[in-house]
């Protein structure tokens, strides 16, 4: 009789702790977040979407079982893209090895940033390895799925890069990526090929000491040391007028004008006054502009998207406890911004060897303001 009471005591102590940790869950919920595909254990970082609302999505496959770099999402299912060839182990210039971001054009191009640094912590900048990254980039036409161009990089510090962002001045036919290993972003002339580095370690591009946090876990891996990243999302206005960027570890967004960042005669002092602070806008990580001037911005501490419009001031998009480090973005002709949850701080390495992740990976879309 006794036994039967302790297992009834027991059960009553498992529902309760269930009921807390799925009120936890539900903390934050929005009916508005609408899920688009589910990608198993594969983690999904980059995703992009041109005007006819073709997915594309991205796998740099830290860990799961996932065997695609690179996908379009098509009839429910995953494709490899632009075919399996580019998908499999083989030359560097024709093989895919880590995708890291995607980057749909306005003339409906995909660039793909293909993007593995040197062995070490190049995302805040640690110290110089060894070994050389590879790094290309690729450009897509979307139309006819063809493989336009190829990029390698020749004059990138291939011990420090970790390159992470891009977007495309189609204007100017520029290439702009953010490069957390260098604390720099990378001005690309796509004509020719070549590129520099630029506000490097300024206080635009740098870290501050600042310390993630879920809850009352503090984001830091097994030897204590905080999750930190130098310039991380980035973010190009509809006109190519203004290029906004910024840490994750940092509280302010910045922006310049690209008539500056792409004048190879301003010094770097020079360039550094050009900066405009936009303000204060927290702990954030993919950046997307739309076509009325909204910068997306998403923020994982706070499970949220938010936006600041053109009058200056930030608004909640959603709010979800299912936005686990929400990421990447891409902007559908359908009137939905989607974007992908890479869950970096469910990964082993910031909680003691633990996976935390909720599986599986998602990708989602919410409507635009």
């Amino acid at each position: 009789m006794k036994m039967m009471e302790n297992k009834k005591i027991i059960t009553m102590l498992f529902m309760i702790l269930l009921q807390g940790h799925m009120s936890a869950q539900n903390k934050y919920h929005s009916d508005e977040l609408i899920p688009v595909e589910a990608f198993g254990k594969s983690m999904a970082i980059g995703l992009s979407v041109n005007s006819t609302n073709h997915i594309f999505v991205s796998f740099p496959n830290y860990d799961g079982n996932g065997n695609l770099t690179l996908a379009e999402i098509k009839d429910g299912k995953l494709k490899a893209y632009p075919d399996t060839e580019w998908n499999t182990q083989g030359d560097y210039r024709s093989h895919f090895l880590r995708v890291q971001d995607l980057y749909v054009d306005a003339n409906d191009n995909l660039w793909v940033l293909d993007s593995k640094p040197a062995p070490g912590d190049n995302v805040s900048g640690g110290t110089q390895p060894a070994a050389q990254g590879q790094f290309k980039l690729v450009k897509i036409n979307t139309k006819t799925n063809q493989i336009e161009n190829v990029y390698l990089f020749g004059d990138l510090n291939k011990y420090k890069s970790a390159l992470n962002d891009v977007r495309i001045d189609t204007k100017k036919n520029i290439a702009y990526l953010s490069d957390p290993g260098q604390a720099a972003i990378i001005v690309m002339d796509l004509n020719s090929g070549k590129s520099r580095a630029v506000l490097q370690n300024s206080p635009f591009t740098l870290a501050d000491n600042i310390i993630l946090k879920y809850g009352s876990v503090e984001m830091k891996d097994k030897n204590g040391k905080p999750f930190s990243s130098h310039v991380n999302g980035i973010a190009l206005t509809a006109d190519f007028k203004y290029f906004y960027f910024k840490p994750i570890n940092k509280e302010n967004l910045f922006r310049i004008e690209t008539r500056y960042l792409s004048d190879i005669n301003l010094s770097e002092k020079d360039l550094e006054t050009k900066v405009e602070n936009v303000g204060k806008t927290g702990i954030t990580h993919g950046l997307i502009a739309d076509k009325k001037g909204n910068i997306y911005l998403t923020t994982s501490e706070s499970y949220s998207i938010s936006y600041l419009s053109p009058d200056g001031k930030i608004y909640q998009l959603v709010q979800d406890s299912r936005l686990l480090w929400p990421d990447s973005f891409g902007i559908g002709s359908d009137g939905y911004l989607y974007f992908s949850c890479s869950q970096m701080q469910r990964l082993p390495q910031w909680n003691n060897g633990m996976d935390k992740t909720e599986y599986p990976y998602q990708a989602y879309k919410v409507k635009l303001p």
